[in-house]
């Protein structure tokens, strides 16, 4: 019994936490803070996609449709309650305009939050490294370095890539291999970063020709442009685990 008492206090102590927030036992100081910052940050994006969402909510009830974008809501919300014609109560109108100015007290935040994570990024020698890597921004930076600490956790770059699920799963059939897409597995923020990141680098490389773009462009040729994204996400990965545990920069593709 007092056992299970103990283990039931240690998973009050987590608040419900989701796991990837709970299984800090292993991290160092430095890990656990850079881990924090971005999971604050991550809070403060998540109120105000709340906050945008139940407003648009209100405005649908009064007949007033807006799409659903945080900026298109931060655009348009001044000009509705500036509008004598629309079927907004004197109340409404107020209750309105002081979550526009929650609103805009969210967005400082997270600049104030990204500048954070920009100066934190460029004094880690390891984030700073990895903002070499084509897709790499000072978030996923942060993310990554959070999450892969030494890279003495897993024993090779394909053990660290697919822990966080950027590497496609496969069924083979005779001497038939089928990719089905990658898995939900490990650090879904890390790895939802990593794909935003290769779209971008995608996106750009069609005027390029330098070694990496080639590969790209042959690869979106070959397998579509999702599934080159994933290609590159896992490659970065798999460079994110090599500086972890190998130290040196980043060195770019060569012909």
């Amino acid at each position: 019994m007092a056992i299970k008492r103990l283990q039931r206090r240690r998973g009050d102590l987590h608040g419900g936490l989701p796991a990837e927030q709970t299984q800090r036992g292993d991290q160092g100081i430095e890990q656990q803070d850079l881990a924090m910052l971005q999971g604050v940050r991550r809070g403060k994006v998540d109120e105000r996609t709340a906050l945008v969402n139940q407003m648009r909510g209100y405005l649908a009830e009064r007949g007033i449709v807006l799409p659903r974008s945080v900026n298109q809501f931060r655009k348009q919300l001044p000009s509705i309650l500036e509008d004598g014609e629309n079927d907004l109560s004197t109340l409404s109108r107020k209750l309105f305009a002081e979550q526009y100015q929650a609103l805009k007290a969210l967005d400082e935040a997270i600049r104030a939050l990204d500048r954070e994570i920009t100066a934190v990024c460029q004094n880690n020698a390891l984030a700073r490294r990895l903002l070499d890597i084509p897709g790499i921004g000072p978030l996923t930076a942060i993310l990554a370095t959070a999450d892969v600490g030494d890279g003495k956790g897993y024993d090779s770059s394909r053990d660290y890539a697919a822990s966080l699920g950027v590497v496609p799963r496969q069924h083979s059939s005779g001497d038939k291999q089928v990719l089905l897409g990658i898995s939900k597995r490990g650090n879904r923020q890390l790895r939802t970063s990593l794909i935003h990141g290769a779209r971008a680098v995608l996106k750009y490389c069609g005027d390029k020709s330098d070694p990496l773009s080639l590969w790209l462009k042959g690869l979106i040729e070959r397998r579509g442009f999702n599934k080159a994204a994933v290609a590159l996400a896992n490659k970065n990965a798999r460079i994110i685990w090599a500086l972890a545990t190998r130290g040196g920069d980043y060195v770019p593709q060569m012909a």
